[in-house]
């Protein structure tokens, strides 16, 4: 391990302790103050229980800052390693202040045997302990970017074996600012020589034979040499996975885990739908009749148009709403007009300029307001607000069996690929995008789609 990367796993600590220590004295200042930076919530009277400084920073304020860094490390924000990116990150520290402020109160309460002094300075404490650390760890994370820029604390990789590594997987060393890909051996000459000269610091073994007296030997070559080695099972290389290693008694294993959006993943998803969804379809309600009343007047009955699509795991299909932007005999002309779809990549049907669509249809198209009646859907369970598309039943027969993963989760309203390009993309990466949503998935993730799908609409890009 780098000397770089055990520096700024340590500097993280007190870094953490300090953001804690400083939150929790602003929040005391302003509470003895009688002044909250919460709109229109009304304080009480300042009580005589509140504690005088003294008592407060020997009493809570060290034992609530210690409290916070074993928080922090119980949830692995220590770890000696460069591989958390800045939302997963974020999204730690918001569940260690979560955690923190939980843990305080229960104290109190079934140790203490007394209720809080002051509801509204926890309150204060874990808004600004959340963002001190933010703050100070993004400074932290663009500061080690920096200097893996210059070269200090990169790390060099060799791979090594009969089979040389998957595209993707050389694409992405050499993208990561943290690697420097110094290319392929096909022996373990190979390694030992270009360790003499550049210094190797991981080895990627992609030998189909991980018995063989040639993989013994390079292993001992890399503990002998203080070399971190890595063995890529050529079954999952060009297959997109979540691996976690196990055991079956003695016997180690390696366990597919085809998305972390299970479990309690999945209850808090679903909440996410509930909540977001009934509050946009009440803010939008006016919009929602506005559009329904143009297209009657413009285009007659019905506003909607229900569209069947294939649900999650591809075994039932479900009613998905729209507004309607074509003419009412749109599904009738659509056999005369499959020689002009210009998605050659893949199942799906698009043309480019569709002489079905009416004048009012493409504004509601650009701006994908014919996609709101959905949000019914998600209330419905139908779909969820993130998550990829749904696709027709034709289009779905013509899937192979690798693109057929897709259908792990619930199908969505918008997801990765609909705010990097929607119809503009080839088939082939839209499912690339479905495949890293569904295995990367995190809350952050969902609120970060979301927050870039604003934006998207709004400027109208990729839509046809």
């Amino acid at each position: 391990m780098k000397r770089s990367e055990i520096l700024f796993g340590i500097i993280r600590i007190p870094l953490d302790g300090l953001s804690a220590f400083a939150a929790l004295l602003l929040a005391y200042t302003l509470r003895a103050a009688n002044i909250d930076l919460i709109p229109n919530l009304q304080l009480l009277p300042l009580q005589s229980n509140l504690p005088t400084p003294e008592y407060y920073l020997l009493h809570f304020a060290l034992p609530a800052t210690l409290a916070y860094v074993l928080v922090a490390a119980a949830l692995r924000l220590y770890a000696l390693k460069t591989t958390l990116g800045p939302w997963r990150e974020m999204n730690r520290i918001i569940m260690v202040s979560a955690l923190w402020v939980v843990l305080i109160m229960a104290w109190y309460f079934l140790v203490q045997k007394q209720l809080f002094f002051s509801r509204i300075l926890l309150v204060h404490a874990t808004i600004f302990v959340t963002m001190f650390a933010l703050v100070l760890r993004s400074c932290v994370f663009l500061l080690q970017r920096h200097l893996l820029r210059r070269g200090i604390g990169i790390r060099t990789v060799v791979s090594c074996g009969s089979r040389e590594l998957p595209m993707s997987m050389i694409a992405e060393l050499e993208h990561d600012v943290r690697y420097r890909y110094l290319g392929h051996e096909t022996a373990n000459t190979g390694v030992a020589a270009k360790h003499c000269s550049e210094h190797i610091d991981l080895v990627l073994h992609s030998d189909p034979n991980p018995t063989s007296v040639s993989t013994i030997e390079l292993i001992d070559y890399c503990r002998s040499h203080q070399i971190g080695y890595a063995f890529v099972p050529p079954v999952f290389t060009d297959v997109p996975h979540q691996l976690s290693i196990g055991h079956l008694g003695l016997v180690p294993i390696l366990r597919f885990e085809p998305t972390p959006l299970d479990g309690w993943g999945r209850v808090i998803k679903r909440l996410l739908d509930l909540i977001f969804g009934m509050f946009l379809i009440i803010i939008l309600s006016p919009l929602l009749l506005l559009v329904a009343l143009l297209i009657a007047l413009t285009c007659g009955f019905p506003v909607l148009y229900v569209s069947t699509r294939v649900s999650q795991h591809g075994r039932t299909t479900i009613p998905l709403l729209k507004f309607r932007t074509m003419c009412k005999d749109a599904d009738e002309k659509k056999k005369y007009l499959i020689h002009l779809s210009h998605r050659s990549d893949g199942p799906l049907f698009k043309i480019k300029h569709d002489p079905r669509v009416t004048s009012l249809g493409r504004i509601l198209r650009r701006f994908s307001i014919d996609e709101l009646p959905q949000l019914l859907n998600v209330i419905a369970g139908h779909l969820s607000l993130v998550g990829p598309r749904p696709h027709l039943t034709e289009e779905v027969a013509k899937y192979t069996q690798s693109q057929r993963r897709v259908f792990t989760v619930r199908p969505g309203i918008t997801g990765l690929a609909q705010i990097s390009g929607r119809s503009n993309l080839p088939f082939n990466e839209e499912v690339t995008l479905d495949m890293r949503y569904i295995e990367d998935w995190s809350l952050t993730l969902d609120l970060w789609i979301l927050w870039r799908t604003f934006f998207v609409v709004l400027f109208g890009r990729g839509a046809d």
